[in-house]
Parts: structure tokens; sequence; C-alpha cells
């Protein structure tokens, strides 16, 4: 059984910088595309970043590009979304997912097979 847990939330002015881990355990995490994707209250789950197995492609949300830096580190079944000069509009659950696909890219939710609890940021003006 897949097991993800999100950390690395927390309360940021704006400007400011978050780094999210996601830690997966349960099957061989290196062999899926991993993602990233936030829920902001009272509006859908949305795509945010996404990245192949071998993290040789990674693809954003337009609203993040420039921003946001989506890594994993496989040896440690581990994948990480770095987070720069954030904006109100940043504050979200984010949700980290293991996909269904063992190559390529997922953005869209369906694709996702599991999901961590996820871990708040807020982002303060």
């Amino acid at each position: 059984q897949v097991q993800l847990v999100e950390s690395g939330g927390g309360l940021v002015q704006s400007g400011g910088s978050l780094r999210l881990s996601c830690a997966a355990s349960g099957r061989p995490f290196s062999s899926f595309t991993m993602g990233w994707f936030r829920q902001a209250a009272g509006k859908e789950r949305e795509f945010v970043a996404t990245i192949s197995p071998n993290g040789g492609s990674t693809d954003y949300a337009d609203s993040v590009k420039g921003r946001f830096t989506i890594s994993r580190d496989n040896a440690k079944n581990t994948v990480y979304l770095q987070m720069n000069s954030l904006k109100p509009e940043d504050t979200a659950i984010y949700y980290c997912g293991v996909s269904i696909y063992r190559r390529g890219l997922a953005t869209r939710p369906g694709e996702y097979a599991y999901w961590g609890q996820g871990t708040q940021v807020t982002v303060s003006s």
C-alpha cells in the first residue's frame, strides 16, 4: 500500500519561499511519474507541477512557471517543490500524488492513483 506524507507547509509573507517535501513508501517510487497539485478554499484541485520517473522532464502550471521548481530524489523516495516569490494567490492545501504512468508527465488529477494528506501553505500580503 502506498503512503505519501507531505511536509514543509506553513505561513509565509508575500515574496517569501517554502520547500515542500513528499516522502513515499509502499511501492517502487522511482518507477512512476509524480506531481504536485493544490486546492484553495472553495475551488477545485488544480495542477501545479509534474516530474517524470527519472526526473529528466518537468512541467508546470503557467501560474507558477519561473517561481516553483519540482525535483525528486529516488534514493530517498522523496519529491520536492521549491516555491519562491510566493503570492497570496498561492495560498492552498498542497497535495503530492503518484501517477498511473511509468513514463512522461501527468497534469490531470484523474491520472493519479495515490495522494498524500496535504500540507497547508498560507501566503500573507
